[in-house]
């Protein structure tokens, strides 16, 4: 099948890219603004999300089945919430497959526990672009997937892995707070979950959080002690005494989706062991 990958250029994006490039499948991908390095079997494209001519001249080049959506405009609302809309339409135009990816910022942490079945309460605009995209693009496109998923952890590359990294080293100041739960996932295990949805049949939304539930803070530890830091350097803090927006508490139910899926959605506890 022929994969577009919107957002390539990404963290997520770039492991769904070398994912596809792995498996064989002929693949495109997109960029906003600075284009990747090459790599065999992956035609780069660049698209603006806020440009419907250019999504639909996009789609008409490539003619992917599947489009994965993994492009992330945080809080402008044109690029999170338009935008995804209008790649819906495209594809329900040329017939692709979609997923596209949300998060857990579309809940408040008002239930703490959210299972597929829960309408979106979002506290900031970044959570309230997530939920209107996911709305429209099911309006426009019933069988798509919208796939919401939680804090994206890698093997050091992703941002919170480098913020754990200047906190432990003094390299920065702040705190991790303990009171900021969520259910982090490895991105590999992520990316081939995607690709996995993306490969079936499966519609509607599915939730692919990690199986633990931690706060920042505890997740920092494991952080640091997978790649050798002193944890006793992080600074702890509560969320609740901050001016940072957003929710407290909120941990991704994923069980339902994790019975359909051949990948396994490992926990924090289990992707940052420390390798022997």
């Amino acid at each position: 099948m022929t994969v577009l990958i919107v957002g390539g250029s990404g963290f997520l994006g770039a492991e769904l890219v070398r994912q596809a490039a792995v498996a064989g499948h002929p693949a495109a991908a997109t960029y906003a603004t600075r284009r990747p390095r090459s790599i065999p079997g992956v035609q780069w494209h660049a698209l603006d999300l806020r440009d419907p001519t250019r999504v639909e001249a996009v789609m008409a080049e490539v003619r992917p089945r599947v489009v994965i959506n993994a492009s992330s405009g945080m809080a402008d609302w044109a690029v999170t919430a338009e935008g995804p809309v209008r790649l819906a339409m495209a594809a329900a135009k040329s017939g692709s497959r979609l997923v596209h990816v949300s998060s857990d910022a579309v809940f408040s942490g008002t239930r703490v526990h959210y299972d597929e079945s829960c309408l979106p309460d979002p506290l900031t605009p970044y959570g309230a672009a997530k939920a209107a995209a996911e709305t429209g693009i099911l309006l426009v496109r019933p069988d798509a997937v919208v796939a919401r998923t939680s804090l994206i952890i890698g093997n050091g590359r992703s941002v919170h892995e480098r913020t754990v990294h200047e906190l432990a080293t003094g390299a920065r100041a702040g705190v991790l707070f303990t009171d900021d739960i969520r259910c982090p996932v490895h991105v590999t295990d992520l990316a081939t979950a995607l690709i996995e949805l993306a490969s079936g049949e499966s519609n509607g939304i599915h939730h692919l959080g990690g199986s633990d539930a931690l706060s920042r803070h505890e997740l920092g530890i494991l952080i640091a002690r997978r790649d050798g830091l002193d944890g006793s350097r992080l600074p702890a803090g509560l969320r609740a005494d901050s001016t940072v927006p957003g929710p407290l508490d909120v941990r991704l139910d994923s069980r339902a989706t994790q019975r359909r899926l051949r990948t396994t959605l490992r926990g924090g506890h289990q992707f940052l062991m420390p390798t022997p």
